[in-house]
């Protein structure tokens, strides 16, 4: 018997018993299920984390020099939280001396941060917005693009000019219906105009990059924030990877140098990259996708269980079907495909059922939760393979067993 006449032969006795097929079905198709939705929505998040994050926040070929690290996808003990906050601030000057040591094309921009409430005259009151004072080399070095206006010069820098670049929902919450630039922005009672508005960018696990504001460092804004005297950090690019790698190393020098640390003391400051800010959360991607696998499995192991069950009671109820067969020529692998073949279709109905229902749940959980979900291609591949493996294995003893019957005997079954 033909591999195509063995499956239309297991087609037309899974038509005709429906009820006991679909009962068949559920374990296979839920454990396959669970295994595409819960793989798309962790390989979703890997692409939101690596290139959302990655790109909106540190750069491409970029480190920032803080304090402490910015980003902890990892645990952070007690005593390492106190380390932290014990630790000495990045001034100025420090960033001056990074500046002074950086290999010729690399790019430097001074930054700093901090919450407050702007006005206008245009509006009754706004939310917060994230106020940063950075230099000139910012906006290049995070590749933010300004649709209406201009950027910030570095003449507007050097000698603290009051401007700013607003992101498109300042713009829209507090000059509404109104083109914002070259109008006045207020910021904790002093004016600043409005020179540029960003593109938009959306938001990044809640946090909207649109109500930003960002304005020259040396402009009164520093001095609101921390009055100069330290800093948020230093953000540093490098023209390719193995310059960033020079980068580092060179501002590590000047870092230690400057605080007096002594070889073999550990760093009191981060240099935190793209890289090393998500190491930590590539394990965690490993172990949720190890859980995606194996969570699933026992789902496809009570399917098997199912489906041998199953297959030992067709195997009963066809005994004189089987005896009929034998004594017409059919040989025992004849049998045994016969009935490896019907288990092995019915896992991969269940399995391509599973498939379908998987993409589905992924793309609700997607529509109408902020997880993100991508299909991984490969997860349907593994969860098909996964259905013909688990019929294949689940369908093998009832399979060997009709294939032993004695056809003398089997005629003789009522």
């Amino acid at each position: 018997m033909s591999v195509i006449e063995a499956v239309k032969l297991a087609l037309s006795q899974l038509r005709t018993q429906k009820l006991k097929t679909a009962l068949t079905l559920i374990g296979v198709t839920i454990g396959v299920m669970f295994l595409v939705a819960v793989v798309s929505v962790v390989n979703g998040m890997t692409r939101y984390v690596e290139t959302d994050f990655a790109g909106k926040f540190l750069g491409v070929n970029t480190f920032n020099l803080r304090p402490h690290p910015d980003i902890n996808t990892g645990e952070v003990t007690a005593a390492q939280m106190r380390e932290w906050q014990h630790r000495p601030k990045i001034t100025v000057e420090d960033a001056e001396a990074v500046r002074a040591a950086l290999p010729a094309g690399t790019r430097w921009a001074i930054q700093d941060v901090s919450w407050m409430l702007p006005k206008s005259a245009y509006a009754q009151g706004g939310p917060e917005s994230l106020v940063q004072g950075i230099t000139s080399e910012f906006f290049s070095i995070k590749n933010l693009n300004v649709v209406e206006g201009r950027p910030i010069t570095e003449e507007e820098d050097t000698y603290g000019a009051s401007v700013v670049v607003i992101g498109p929902e300042v713009a829209t919450q507090f000059f509404p219906g109104l083109d914002p630039v070259g109008r006045e922005l207020r910021i904790r009672g002093l004016p600043f105009r409005v020179v540029g508005v960003l593109e938009k960018q959306g938001s990044f696990f809640g946090l909207s990059l649109d109500r930003q504001v960002f304005g020259p460092f040396r402009s009164p804004l520093s001095e609101m924030m921390h009055n100069r005297a330290n800093i948020y950090g230093v953000v540093v690019q490098a023209s390719s990877a193995p310059a960033l790698v020079d980068a580092e190393q060179r501002t590590r020098e000047v870092m230690r140098n400057r605080h007096q640390l002594h070889p073999g003391e550990p760093d009191d400051f981060a240099l935190e990259s793209s890289e090393s800010a998500l190491a930590s959360w590539h394990q965690i991607r490993t172990y949720l996708t190890l859980g995606a696998i194996v969570l699933p499995a026992i789902g496809l192991l009570v399917g098997a269980i199912v489906i041998m069950n199953i297959m030992l009671v067709a195997v009963a109820e066809r005994t004189r079907e089987i005896g009929i067969r034998k004594s017409l020529g059919a040989r025992r692998r004849d049998i045994m495909a016969q009935f490896l073949v019907e288990s092995a279709t019915l896992s991969l109905i269940g399995a391509g059922i599973g498939v379908g229902v998987g993409i589905g749940l992924s793309r609700a959980v997607a529509a109408f939760s902020p997880l993100p979900a991508a299909v991984a291609p490969w997860s349907i591949v593994v969860g098909i393979a996964l259905g013909a493996v688990v019929g294949i294995a689940a369908g093998a003893y009832p399979a060997s067993r009709a294939a032993r019957l004695d056809p003398v005997v089997a005629l003789r079954a009522e």
